[in-house]
């Protein structure tokens, strides 16, 4: 035969049911807070223990809180707490142990974040280094030197003399002035006048006849 929950039974189920509106708690027996408060979140309970006036509630609520840093930060972490406590002999509240440890989290976070974003900077601010380049233009010398309708600067760099000797003495070179010495040549003889085509003027063209006399 199934038991009849109490009203207590009833008013501590209801409790639960709407934990997420608890406030100020008041003077409510510990023992029922206990069952009521277990089923908290972590926000909920810092919530009815901010909200709670004249009281401290941290008798009931600690070892929820030492299942909440268990739960975040882990069991070797816990551990580590409790035995450090023990060597010390004090105990703290495991409330101020969790949001100390949630803080060194978040401060640690936020260091590694910055180290992050300095080294992306540093690494961008490179590769634009390497990209930008600053080019100091040398202006050509006046003085050139001209090789069939070409021109080379004349430089007094060795190695630019060399590569100039041999652009010079290259068979390239060599046969393309042969090339243009026919073609001078060529040109030259075109454009001399022809004996046959346009014969000489007879010099009695040029002689005028004597006048005639009229008695």
């Amino acid at each position: 035969m199934r038991k009849v929950p109490s009203l207590v039974d009833l008013c501590v189920q209801v409790a639960i049911d709407n934990v997420r509106y608890l406030g100020d708690v008041g003077e409510t027996e510990s023992h029922l807070l206990d069952r009521v408060l277990f089923h908290c979140t972590l926000d909920q309970l810092r919530h009815v223990e901010d909200s709670t006036k004249g009281r401290d509630l941290s008798p009931i609520t600690d070892k929820m809180w030492k299942k909440f840093y268990e739960s975040q930060f882990g069991k070797d972490s816990m551990n580590t707490v409790i035995q450090r406590m023990k060597q010390k002999k004090v105990t703290i509240k495991w409330r101020k142990l969790y949001e100390a440890k949630l803080e060194e989290r978040e401060k640690k976070t936020e260091d590694s974040l910055a180290r992050i974003k300095q080294h992306y900077e540093q690494e961008r601010a490179k590769k634009m280094s390497r990209q930008v380049q600053v080019c100091n233009k040398v202006p050509p010398s006046s003085s050139k030197r001209y090789f069939f309708g070409g021109s080379l600067y004349d430089t007094k760099s060795p190695l630019m003399k060399k590569a100039r000797r041999e652009f010079v003495n290259s068979r390239e070179v060599k046969n393309l002035a042969c090339l243009k010495r026919d073609s001078v040549i060529k040109n030259t003889s075109a454009n001399l006048p022809s004996s046959s085509s346009s014969p000489l003027p007879s010099p009695s063209k040029f002689i005028k006849p004597p006048p005639r006399r009229f008695h």
